[in-house]
């Protein structure tokens, strides 16, 4: 293979690609057999077989069980807002760009008290295993699960106060702003990391994915005079969204 030359099987996974792209392959259309790209393209089996694979973990298409390889309905990626915190307002985050958006959106939680993982604990700036509140949440738009979120509060913080619960009590449901100021903790800052990475499985079955999906991670930190105050991973499909942020100018 000269220099510059693609393998067999990425070209030609890249002509099924631009077959999809244009719509000679439209979605719900099944994937030709292994045996029909070998004969088309002229390759082997095991040309074949990995062209078939690079299209489904581009998520491209997906495998029914007994009946084949079809080409998977390509969603219009929607917009999630971020915009760090906002002025108080009684609201969430997620409520308040749910609403400037237009959208509807819910969402669940369950919150309990664990021991920081080493991870958690680097993140919080506090020892591993000193106890933290977690909560998990599923968002929802319109009842499609849009995104997955884990927060983690240390108890230092928050043990023994009205806000330790974030969904409960007198400020149940307002965002770590609103919350911490309630208890004369005042956060100052706010960082955000973006990555991408394949969804574990708990989180592509709550997010309605299948195994290979990639996902966009958003690791936010609330910090109050340097402190970490609020850790989380939000986790959303990258496949049917996008994040837009909006950072005004000073």
């Amino acid at each position: 293979m000269t220099f510059g030359e693609q393998p067999a099987y990425l070209r030609v996974a890249s002509d099924l690609r631009e077959k999809i792209a244009n719509g000679s392959l439209p979605p719900h259309t099944r994937l030709p057999s292994q045996a029909r790209i070998r004969e088309e393209y002229g390759v082997s089996d095991t040309v074949a077989l990995e062209a078939r694979k690079v299209l489904m973990a581009e998520g491209l298409v997906e495998g029914r069980s007994g009946s084949g390889t079809y080409v998977r309905e390509r969603p219009v990626p929607r917009r999630i807002a971020r915009s760090g915190y906002r002025p108080v307002s009684g609201a969430s985050p997620f409520r308040q760009e749910q609403a400037a958006e237009g959208a509807r959106g819910t969402w669940e939680s369950r919150s309990e008290q664990e021991p920081a993982s080493v991870e958690v604990a680097e993140r919080l700036g506090i020892e591993p295993g000193e106890r933290v509140m977690r909560t998990r949440y599923v968002y929802r738009d319109g009842g499609e699960p849009m995104m997955v979120s884990t927060s983690w509060e240390p108890l230092a913080v928050t043990g023994r106060t009205p806000v330790m619960l974030p969904e409960e009590g007198p400020l149940g449901g307002c965002g770590v702003v609103e919350r911490m100021a309630a208890i004369d903790v005042v956060v100052d800052n706010v960082v955000e990391e973006v990555g991408a990475r394949p969804g574990l499985a708990e989180e592509l079955l709550a997010l309605g994915g299948v195994p290979g999906h990639v996902v966009m991670v958003v690791e936010r930190t609330y910090y109050a005079s340097g402190r970490a105050v609020e850790t989380a991973d939000v986790v959303v499909p990258a496949d049917r969204y996008r994040i837009a942020y909006h950072l005004p100018v000073r």
